[in-house]
């Protein structure tokens, strides 16, 4: 070994990687890859003693999606190569995996995710439980309905693979140094400028935090919200068995919440239990180091039970080891990755649960080119760090939310699934008020939010077909396509930008031309250099200085970034968020407008309140910035309203709907009612690798607005030029069958994109989605019109309607037009 506790560390450094576990490794060794040779790697024991060093190993290519798994998948072609690359042992081995299914819903599950998975070239085989005892001939059939075979995964020896990723990096020029404990983050402003060391202070241009459990505390120090909490990880190891091959298969059993390994003839059993024990809380001691957390046999043995009632060879197997050790697990089950909303050149990699390492060789992949190209190549948005919300760094929070968030991983992924624990953090002002009312809440970015409201009959029981709020969510749908319809989506967030500066760095950073009289409302686009959309959202002009941005709360902590970054090049600009004090409620369908009339004196005629227009209303005994739009394509406004003041509102508008049919209807029937009008949704339909031509949004650029707009040039260059990418609007009418997206889109009997996204449309009586399909000589009208149409659902492939055109023609401002059928 040639570094120790005593080696002298550089005072500068291009980039500085705290954490020497296999991720920290990985991250060191694409960067030097990369050609970065001034990176250093800094270790506080030993490199691989916090959780890498006890990890199973498992190498497993399909995970809940798609991004995870093309990071899952880029990891087992690495570690196919790496030892021959860098003369390092990984012990990777192809052994195969086989996923069981104890229940049909469970087979429905790997059956979604093996249509997922054929869309990035990942075989994953649906097979008989006959077809799984020839696979692994010890399994317990007798309550089996199906499996999941891959071929192609494997396992490793974590510690073995670690040290090829420092073997690799050190080849390259990348400096490891452990027994370096690094104590604080050094900034001016909102740039790190190095780190503070218990051996002096290292001056850098990049951090990278692969600390693993200690992310969270270090990254807090300087503000950054990074939520993720230990939980205790059990497995048992066996004594030798006879007949066990060293390339069984990786066997899980998820019903059964337990997983099975081959490890030198024997047996390793881990469990992802139901309810999970989260640990460290209250801080990891100092000088952990390749530390084992005491046993809880009466917690692990009903799960070591279940792997015995799959695999009965492991009721005849003495016990060699019974194992106890933390990783890290997020609020929502998806990894923490990328830079910082709050801090120029911090950068994330933790939070893996579970998963770190089959997923290691892509995370460092990752971040190396989002530190060296500034951007990681494609959307990797629902792995973000910058979607994480500063309440979600509160201990209590996290510590509840594990103990869930464990049993997630190997629970079923239902469509619409709502995490059950830590909830209503975030509420609206009207939260009591719909409660009473029958609200079934979700959430989002924490904050609660109705997804439907309860009548006769209605359940909230998960399916991926029909869902027990089937029919709540059609009369609410009915409601704001025949009379009208309140939404609570006090979930919105509102940003003030103002200055003499804030034009024309709205300008700089929107497609649309953002300078328009007062009192009126762009929607636009928020473009990144390569024309993708870093969001959508709308913004209205108040004043000649003073702007008001509305965008989504999972898109808050993202867009304050974005508005960070660019508005340092502008002198005199000011960017407040004020959602905290502000509320929303939509009212939307053709009888909004005689509503509204009923409780406000103002104008709501085609003439005294134009599409796209906003000002100042009285309504009830309040006030409200009225905003005439809606996202639902039928007639409605948005009203913008002081939180103390949206429960008198509200009252206002229940109290007086009845003769208009007034209906509370929730983000469900929303999303129904968007998709049949084609709006898209950032996150789903629009990402930062789709451009606005590309998703049929070409109306919003301002072609001839006098100032250059960031992606223009990209824009400049697809326009008139036949697109090989666009978003289509997709329809089946095959009975009973619901989209959610990921399915495949079959031309012809060749597959040609897949759905992004996916609902029932209640108005036109079928499955919709939408997705993006490709053809090299470019997606047309004629192109689509001339071939046969399948969607795959669940490995069958049913008859579709694929165009451009979406169902019902709308204006994106909600004025409508008529139906399009074609």
């Amino acid at each position: 070994m040639d570094t120790t506790p005593h080696t002298k560390i550089p005072s500068h450094a291009r980039t500085v990687i705290v954490g020497g576990g296999i991720i920290g490794l990985s991250v060191a060794y694409h960067l030097a890859k990369k050609g970065e040779r001034d990176v250093v790697l800094l270790e506080r024991k030993e490199l691989t003693c916090g959780t890498t060093w006890h990890a199973a190993g498992l190498v497993t290519q399909l995970r809940s999606t798609e991004n995870s798994s093309r990071l899952a998948a880029y990891t087992a072609d690495l570690f196919g190569n790496l030892a021959a690359e860098t003369g390092q042992e990984t012990g990777f081995r192809r052994c195969g995996s086989l996923t069981v299914a104890a229940t049909l819903s469970r087979l429905r599950e790997l059956k979604h995710a093996a249509s997922m998975a054929s869309n990035f070239g990942l075989e994953v085989d649906i097979i008989s439980p006959a077809e799984a005892l020839e696979i692994v001939p010890q399994l317990n059939l007798s309550d089996m309905v199906g499996a999941a075979w891959i071929a192609k995964d494997g396992k490793t020896n974590p510690i073995d693979t670690a040290r090829a990723f420092a073997a690799g990096a050190r080849q390259r020029g990348a400096r490891i140094l452990e027994g370096v404990t690094v104590t604080g983050i050094e900034r001016i402003g909102d740039r790190v400028t190095g780190v503070r060391t218990s051996h002096g202070t290292v001056i850098c241009d990049h951090i990278v935090l692969c600390c693993g459990m200690w992310t969270r505390d270090l990254a807090a120090s300087v503000g950054v919200s990074v939520p993720l909490h230990a939980a205790e990880h059990f497995y048992a190891v066996t004594e030798t068995i006879p007949g066990i091959s060293h390339d069984m298969p990786t066997i899980r059993d998820l019903d059964g919440r337990v997983y099975i390994k081959e490890d030198a003839g024997r047996l390793l059993v881990g469990s992802f239990e139901t309810i999970g024990k989260p640990w460290g809380g209250h801080g990891i001691p100092a000088n952990f180091c390749f530390d084992q957390l005491p046993d809880d046999l009466d917690h692990f043995m009903p799960y070591f039970e279940n792997a015995m009632h799959r695999m009965p060879v492991l009721g005849e197997a003495g016990i060699q080891l019974f194992f106890n050790g933390p990783e890290s697990f997020t609020p929502d089950n998806r990894f923490l990755l990328g830079p910082t909303a709050e801090i120029d050149g911090l950068f994330i990699a933790a939070g893996f649960n579970s998963c770190g390492i089959e997923s290691s060789g892509g995370a460092g992949k990752l971040l190396a080119d989002w530190i060296v190209d500034g951007a990681p190549g494609a959307d990797f948005w629902d792995i973000d760090v910058r979607r994480a919300m500063p309440f979600q760094r509160n201990r209590r929070y996290l510590e509840k939310r594990t103990s869930e968030a464990m049993g997630m991983l190997y629970g079923v992924h239902w469509p619409l699934l709502e995490p059950e624990s830590a909830r209503g953090v975030r509420r609206s002002p009207l939260h009591s008020q719909l409660t009473a009312a029958g609200a079934h809440f979700g959430q989002a970015a924490g904050f609660e939010r109705p997804l439907w409201f309860a009548q006769e009959g209605s359940t909230a029981e998960y399916s991926f077909g029909r869902p027990g709020w089937f029919a709540a969510q059609r009369a609410e749908c009915v409601a704001a396509r025949e009379s009208v319809a309140l939404f609570d989506q006090s979930s919105f967030q509102h940003v003030r930008i103002e200055g003499s500066d804030a034009l024309s760095l709205l300008q700089r950073i929107s497609a649309a031309n953002i300078d328009v009289q007062v009192g009126k409302t762009v929607y636009t686009g928020w473009l990144n250099e390569t024309g993708g959309f870093e969001s959508d959202l709308t913004l209205t002009r108040l004043g000649e200085r003073s702007f008001m941005a509305v965008t989504t709360a999972a898109q808050k902590t993202r867009d304050l970034a974005w508005l960070r970054r660019h508005g340092k090049d502008f002198d005199s600009v000011s960017v407040v968020d004020v959602s905290p004090g502000q509320s929303t409620i939509s009212v939307m369908g053709p009888k909004s407008r005689a509503l509204l009339q009923t409780v406000s004196p103002d104008d709501f005629s085609d003439e005294g309140f134009p599409v796209g227009s906003a000002r100042t209303i009285e309504i009830g005994d309040g006030l409200a910035i009225a905003i005439r739009m809606s996202f639902v394509g039928e007639l409605g406004w948005e009203l913008h309203v002081d939180s103390d003041m949206a429960a008198s509102v509200h009252e206002a508008l229940t109290a007086n709907g009845g003769p208009f049919g007034l209906r509370l209807a929730g983000y469900h029937a929303l999303d129904s009612l968007r998709m049949e009008c084609g709006y898209r949704d950032w996150g789903l339909e629009i990402t930062d690798e789709d451009t606005p031509l590309e998703a049929g949004l070409g109306f919003a650029i301002a072609w001839d607005k006098p100032t250059d707009f960031l992606g223009r040039s990209v824009l400049e260059r697809q326009r008139g030029a036949p697109l090989p990418k666009r978003l289509c609007q997709v329809r089946t009418e095959a009975a009973d069958i619901f989209l959610h997206g990921t399915e495949p889109l079959w031309r012809d009997g060749k597959r040609v994109g897949f759905l992004k996204s996916g609902a029932f449309g209640h108005t036109i009586g079928s499955a919709i989605g939408m997705g993006y399909v490709h053809n090299t000589d470019g997606v047309t009208p004629p192109w689509l019109e001339a071939a046969s149409w399948e969607v795959e659902v669940a490995g069958e492939r049913y008859p579709a309607t694929v165009q451009l055109k979406p169902w019902l023609a709308k204006t994106l401002l909600g004025e409508s037009r008529q139906p399009n059928r074609k």
